[in-house]
């Protein structure tokens, strides 16, 4: 059986020219590469109540919480350099912009602890205390 594998290469030193953006994880696949007004259709309508945000996208209501990235974690948006390539080649990468928080989105339901997304944040901090250093 062959193994079709590539690799991806982040070019770092674009880095300090990355501005800050906000970011939005939905729970849908949107196939369009592109610029959108989001904030003119879609960040005005949020409500915010409590710690908690709602919308509708599509007729559809969307449920949704900040998190924050982990201490010490810069979230990155990236660009592909030359998105011509196929997926089994080699690809370079750019950091088109940095976050440190997003709004997580779920249908219907509040995003809660046992949600993916949710728990991928707090992993950073429990690998910490399962690979770190030992007192004796």
């Amino acid at each position: 059986m062959a193994c079709n594998s590539s690799v991806t290469h982040v070019q770092l030193s674009t880095m300090g020219k990355a501005e800050r953006t906000t970011v939005h994880l939905m729970p849908c696949e949107i196939e369009h590469n592109g610029s959108a007004q989001v904030s003119q259709y879609f960040t005005s309508t949020i409500k915010d109540r409590k710690q908690e945000k709602t919308v509708s996208f599509r007729g559809r209501g969307l449920r949704g919480a900040e998190l924050s990235c982990p201490q010490g974690y810069t979230g990155l948006v990236l660009k592909e350099v030359n998105p011509n390539g196929s997926d089994q080649e080699d690809r370079t990468v750019k950091v088109s912009s940095t976050f440190d928080k997003l709004t997580y989105w779920n249908l219907e339901t509040p995003p809660n602890s046992d949600d993916m997304v949710v728990m991928a944040m707090d992993w950073p901090e429990l690998a910490e205390a399962i690979h770190g250093a030992v007192e004796d």
